[in-house]
């Protein structure tokens, strides 16, 4: 096992009884063909359980609405990749030459991706239990409470029920342009409130990426001060 494979250990807190295992949680598919997307799958729903499971023993006064808002912002990619930098996952990867040149190793994707398949190699090497407490840890720096139910709501959603709060239409969405590749496209979307005279323009990786960006300038932009007018 490498040396960065050992550190990677380390700060896991868990030893691997089949190291192989972490090493194809590791590697991506540009790199070989037993590559982690199997393992991703896998420690999704194992990290979906333990998020759930956590909220459910700390949040104990939520409804199950707010409590899912929460942990879909606790286990989205971007949240992820935090998690993942923290640990160092870069140094480990086995990515393809191809993905090395276009800094696979800092993708947002790749990384969340891995620290799911790290996830699952460990339900798979020690289970379920043992999976649990490493994601305890992993989120043990943060500060879980009744506040992170605004966090948890996605763009659309927090515009949404501004709008019906104030009795308003609901926003219409365009896709405006589609660029890039087949494997590789670029959604350029706009969202629309007429009734507040509002439309602003999101970019993303697909159409609900694009929706979410421009909902969350047309709320940036409902929730701006009014500007002050001078005697």
């Amino acid at each position: 096992m490498s040396p960065e494979l050992v550190v990677l250990q380390q700060k896991l807190q868990h030893r691997f009884n089949n190291p192989r295992l972490l090493e194809r949680a590791l590697t991506h598919r540009s790199f070989s063909a037993d590559h982690n997307e199997r393992l991703e799958f896998l420690g999704d729903s194992v990290l979906n359980l333990a998020v759930a499971g956590l909220l459910f023993e700390k949040l104990a006064t939520l409804p199950e609405g707010d409590l899912s808002r929460i942990r879909a912002h606790l286990v989205k990619q971007e949240t992820l990749f935090q998690l993942a930098t923290v640990l160092g996952l870069a140094q480990g990867l086995r990515l393809g030459d191809g993905e090395k040149r276009s800094g696979g190793h800092k993708r947002p994707s790749i990384l969340a991706d891995a620290l799911e398949a790290i996830i699952g190699a460990v339900h798979l090497d020690a289970g379920f239990p043992v999976a649990e407490a490493l994601v305890r840890r992993l989120y043990s720096g943060v500060e879980l409470d009744a506040r992170m139910t605004s966090l948890g709501k996605d763009p659309k959603t927090e515009l949404q029920e501004w709008l019906q709060a104030r009795k308003m239409p609901l926003p219409a969405y365009r896709v405006v342009a589609i660029t890039g590749e087949a494997h590789q496209q670029t959604f350029d979307v706009e969202c629309a409130v007429p009734q507040a005279g509002i439309s602003e323009r999101g970019i993303g990786a697909s159409r609900r990426a694009g929706e979410q960006a421009a909902a969350a300038a047309v709320m940036q932009r409902l929730q701006a001060p009014a500007p002050s007018i001078s005697t």
